[in-house]
């Protein structure tokens, strides 16, 4: 397989991230039929076939996933040597791009600027999705870092911590619960809560949270699909919800929201910063992953929170007056 050559690869990475070989020969400048032909001369190469053909479109076999992993390692050597190069020739120079679960970009772009101006060579892009999209760009090297709490499990990472994720419970001002101490997760149970798809990391922490209430199986809920959705449908009073203490800065501030005193609240997450484990980190990375340690914490969205009594005994922090 010494002949196996870059276009090749190439053109393998474009079929397996499209599905299709028309959509394949768009992405990478080239037609059908020369991509058509990229993937026959590497099946002939190889000696098996690397994609099997159906009406979804093309999937790879098990050798072609074989060739896809090989092919992705030389994508990001080469990425990494150009990085290593420019780094050399024009000091802190590379390509970086983040990928941010939604809850962090509420933040993610102020610390992408003040990176950018410590580093102006470094070129910075940003991807935003939910856990799982996420975690998926992670796993198939479609970015370089990605900023989250809990990372992934299934496959080799490597991870720190650069900040507290509080989580709360929020209302409108005039809720019923608005001016209570000592909100127990059964008193929650008649309310309707407003939550993030399946595969969010909040709404997996609601579920963990309230999984000993019974009937929380079985509670009604309404779903929808981003943070500034739920903020407003609260503001409504459609229901309550539980949600980052970063996204909400600003209606707390201007008297729109506020936060419930639920007994076991604020939930303690962190922030972390995940890259890939089997890969080296490039001189923008490592400077990144430096800056968010230096730097981070200091720069997330600064939320008053009310502390219950439980959690005011437990750290010590002090319960404000009603």
């Amino acid at each position: 397989m010494r002949n196996i050559t870059l276009r090749q690869l190439n053109s393998m990475l474009a079929i397996r991230r499209t599905g299709r070989i028309s959509t394949a020969a768009e992405q990478i400048g080239l037609t059908g039929p020369a991509v058509t032909l990229q993937l026959q001369h590497l099946e002939e190469e190889t000696g098996v076939s690397l994609f099997d053909r159906g009406r979804g479109g093309l999937r790879p076999t098990a050798a072609g996933e074989a060739v896809l992993r090989a092919a992705h390692d030389i994508e990001v050597r080469l990425r990494q040597l150009f990085e290593e190069i420019e780094t050399i020739n024009e000091a802190g120079a590379g390509q970086l791009r983040i990928g941010a679960v939604s809850t962090a970009k509420y933040f993610a772009p102020k610390l992408m600027a003040m990176f950018r101006d410590l580093h102006p060579r470094v070129t910075i892009s940003l991807t935003v999705g939910n856990r799982g999209a996420i975690i998926d760009a992670l796993r198939d090297y479609e970015i370089d870092i990605a900023l989250m709490g809990r990372p992934p499990k299934d496959f080799n990472v490597r991870s720190q911590i650069f900040g507290d994720h509080p989580l709360v419970i929020i209302a409108p001002p005039d809720h019923p619960l608005a001016k209570r101490h000592m909100i127990s997760k059964d008193d929650l149970l008649p309310e309707t809560f407003l939550v993030r798809e399946p595969g969010s990391g909040t709404r997996s922490s609601l579920d963990i949270f309230m999984h000993d209430v019974a009937g929380w199986a079985d509670h009604r809920h309404a779903q929808m699909t981003s943070n500034e959705t739920i903020k407003q449908a609260v503001m409504a009073g459609i229901g309550i919800a539980f949600i980052s203490a970063h996204t909400i800065a600003m209606e707390l501030a201007l008297g729109r929201l506020v936060i419930l005193d639920v007994i076991g609240m604020p939930i303690r997450r962190e922030w972390y910063t995940v890259s890939r484990g089997d890969r080296s980190l490039s001189p923008a990375m490592a400077a990144f992953n430096q800056f968010l340690i230096e730097n981070g914490a200091k720069h997330l969205p600064v939320t008053p929170i009310i502390y219950s009594e439980t959690e005011s005994h437990r750290t010590g922090r002090a319960t404000p007056a009603p």
